[in-house]
């Protein structure tokens, strides 16, 4: 590995000196301190690779987990390790910025979390970690431009859904060759389900994970993707949680099977998914779960070019409606009284030109009734129409709200209105659905159109729909948001060819997408 030989590597075998300038372990606040491992590590203890994540002007989170036996719940001694990491402005690490030392704590899965500070805005940085004579592999990240910077250009993709079993994760490998600045990935990173002999790849273990170890095992095998693995080293992610990170459509404490998952056993369930998924994350130490808590919504800044506000809605969710009348009941809540008040405040007092919001589920409406009457998904913001109408209307005052959405595997790009049910009713903003990566596999696209297609009068805010694979890619300038719909032929094999299917553009001050 390059910056591995004299004098950098001397330099970096004496990293465990005092952390330089603002650069903070995020693991020196984590609870249960334990032995120092004295014996010698196995070999491969950086297998799962390495990730950056939540980028600021002055910093980055960085991740890495040690994981020698991935599928076997990691394979580590039962103690804490030190672990060396290094942040350069080059990617041969002659000119190292920041330097310390992170504990690998066995409560934590061996996981480490470092909170870099003190990085220069809008730069690319180089990152590796070493621990006992093992060095990671190299990774690339970028921090945010200037807080009060207006200008400039910021290009994001947006990811969801990625089933190991449904298929290979090709759109990484475009993704990575379109570099963008940084992913948002809206949910769904692990599926839940059990092992399938038919499946284009098979699940590890015998069945749903349910404990703390089955989840670690579930997330270290899609972890073990190469195009997984190579995006996360090449550009910081900011992510959230749907619900197969779980169970699917869970909502709140409460599971999709309550006659079969008793509300003691699925908190239990919870408590072990959430911390799984913090082990597996380049998150910031506001996201360790309490329990069968974890906070995730969060919003970050990109200068005064772009607010993103990351949602929950999990945790804070009323159960499902099962009718027409109960999805619009207003006592319903998606968000729960106060995050919806934190989004609020964030969008109204928002400096940004653009206000993008991420959605794990779909906020604009699908009718799936042909003709007279509606027909909805209640598990998406359909489900919960009060408060989504509601939220619609605050848009209004809103600069540039654009809604950037998972969950559907399909690209469903609309246009958002004050009022479903009056077709000429007011555009207040644009919701971009990004397809899967992988799950459904590949879709019989004669099948979708002749599924979709005829619902296309009943949805006449719906843009663009598509049934590849893939995921968005957006241009964020001040006038304007250029987006493409990039996809891959095939999500069966290991390598995929990858093309623009639509290009698509948001206007600033004028509410709504159209195509170009």
């Amino acid at each position: 590995m390059t910056g591995a030989t004299s004098p950098d590597r001397r330099r970096f075998l004496t990293a465990g000196a005092a952390v330089v300038g603002a650069a903070a372990s995020a693991q020196l606040w984590l609870p249960g301190t334990a032995r120092a491992a004295a014996t010698p590590l196995p070999d491969g203890v950086f297998g799962l690779g390495v990730a950056s994540g939540d980028p600021l002007p002055d910093g980055v989170v960085l991740w890495t987990r040690l994981a020698p036996d991935p599928l076997g719940g990691g394979g580590m001694p039962d103690a804490a390790v030190p672990v060396q990491w290094e942040v350069a402005a080059d990617e041969r690490f002659r000119k190292v910025v920041r330097r310390g030392t992170a504990q690998a704590l066995p409560a934590y899965g061996h996981s480490v979390h470092v909170d870099v500070r003190g990085l220069r805005a809008g730069r690319v940085y180089w990152y590796r970690f070493r621990a006992d004579g093992q060095i990671s592999r190299v990774g690339r990240t970028r921090t945010a431009p200037p807080a009060h910077s207006t200008g400039g250009h910021l290009r994001v993709a947006l990811a969801s859904c990625q089933n190991w079993q449904n298929g290979y994760f090709t759109p990484y490998a475009d993704m990575v060759a379109q570099d963008p600045d940084v992913v948002l990935f809206v949910g769904d990173y692990i599926y839940e389900s059990a092992p399938s002999a038919t499946a284009v790849r098979r699940h590890e273990g015998s069945g749903e994970p349910y404990t703390l170890t089955q989840y670690r095992n579930r997330y270290a095998q899609y972890r073990l993707d190469p195009d997984l693995a190579d995006i996360h080293a090449h550009a910081p992610f900011v992510v959230s949680f749907d619900d197969h990170e779980v169970d699917n459509d869970f909502a709140g404490e409460i599971p999709q099977d309550p006659a079969k998952q008793p509300h003691d056993a699925f908190v239990a369930r919870l408590t072990a998914a959430y911390q799984a998924y913090y082990e597996h994350m380049p998150v910031r130490a506001a996201a360790v779960p309490n329990g069968p808590h974890i906070r995730m919504h969060r919003r970050l800044d990109f200068g005064r070019l772009a607010r993103l506000s990351v949602l929950d809605t999990r945790q804070f969710r009323s159960d499902q409606a099962t009718s027409q009348a109960g999805a619009q009941d207003p006592a319903l809540t998606m968000l729960g009284a106060e995050q919806k008040q934190w989004l609020l405040d964030g969008l109204h007092r928002s400096p940004a030109r653009w206000n993008l919001i991420a959605s794990q589920i779909m906020m604009a409406e699908t009718d799936l009734q042909i003709g007279e009457g509606k027909l909805w998904f209640y598990d998406a913001w359909d489900g919960y129409q009060a408060e989504r109408n509601a939220l619609l209307d605050e848009f209004r005052d809103v600069r540039n709200p654009v809604v950037l959405s998972g969950d559907r595997h399909l690209t469903m790009i609309s246009d958002l209105r004050t009022d479903y049910a009056d077709p000429a009713s007011q555009v207040v903003g644009a919701e971009f659905v990004g397809t899967s990566i992988s799950s459904n596999g590949d879709q019989d696209l004669d099948a979708f159109h002749r599924q979709w297609d005829p619902l296309m009068p009943d949805n006449p805010h719906w843009k663009f729909i598509d049934a590849h694979r893939g995921y968005h890619l957006f241009d964020v300038r001040r006038d304007r948001i250029d987006a493409q719909v990039r996809v891959v032929d095939t999500v069966l094999k290991p390598q995929a060819v990858p093309s623009t299917l639509a290009r698509l553009r948001v206007d600033a001050g004028r509410p709504g997408v159209r195509l170009v």
